[in-house]
């Protein structure tokens, strides 16, 4: 099963940008529709991501509190990446974290439960041709990475988690309701240990929302 779209989404989310949400009513929408839109861009505004981790858990995990916080807001696709970068004493350890929430300028568009399901529940592929006996499988080399890069089910966060990256860098994707949670963590170089203080971040990130 290739997963290589799940890994384009974390490489190109990793980057940081800011960008404005602007929400607004939706052309040929009805009066009720309309207002029920605007209240939901004002709902999404009030979104604070910055408050979803405290200076104090991030010094329990990452050793350090928070010195600065930097809130931005990506569009992806059809919803909304609500992100907040957590800056460390030692930027090396600094923190991302993003909340993929509904875009409400964009109703009808693909939900963050929609793009969870079509990222780590794809279909089956169908099943590609038997090598010919005595001759080396194509792309095999990066069928090999890929699987490596495979994301793997973490237990016990949200209504699912997965770990999504390599033994360099990776962030941990959780599930809640119509949203999700993307934390990458720095300054770590032992992946199972990046693995563990994400999961510490997400449990206290998850009470809040």
């Amino acid at each position: 099963m290739s997963h290589r779209p799940t890994i384009s989404f974390l490489l190109c989310a990793l980057l940081y940008s800011a960008v404005p949400l602007f929400g607004g009513k939706t052309p040929g929408g009805s009066p009720q529709k309309s207002a029920r839109a605007a209240k939901d861009t004002r709902s999404a505004k009030k979104i604070d991501v910055c408050a979803l981790l405290t200076s104090a858990e991030m010094e329990a995990v990452q050793g350090e509190p928070v010195k600065e916080t930097k809130p931005s807001v990506q569009p992806s696709g059809g919803f909304v990446m609500l992100q907040c970068f957590y800056r460390t004493t030692t930027s090396a350890k600094s923190v991302s974290l993003a909340l993929g929430a509904p875009d409400p300028a964009k109703p009808s568009a693909l939900t963050p439960r929609e793009f969870w399901r079509k990222q780590f529940h794809p279909p089956e592929p169908v099943e590609e041709e038997k090598p010919v006996a005595g001759k080396a499988p194509k792309k095999a080399e990066v069928e090999r990475e890929e699987e490596l890069r495979k994301p793997r089910p973490i237990d016990g966060l949200g209504e699912e988690a997965y770990w999504v990256g390599n033994p360099i860098s990776g962030a941990l994707y959780v599930l809640k309701g119509n949203s999700f949670l993307r934390i990458s963590v720095g300054g770590v170089r032992e992946e199972s240990a990046r693995i563990e203080k994400s999961k510490a971040l997400a449990r206290a990130a998850l009470k809040r929302l």
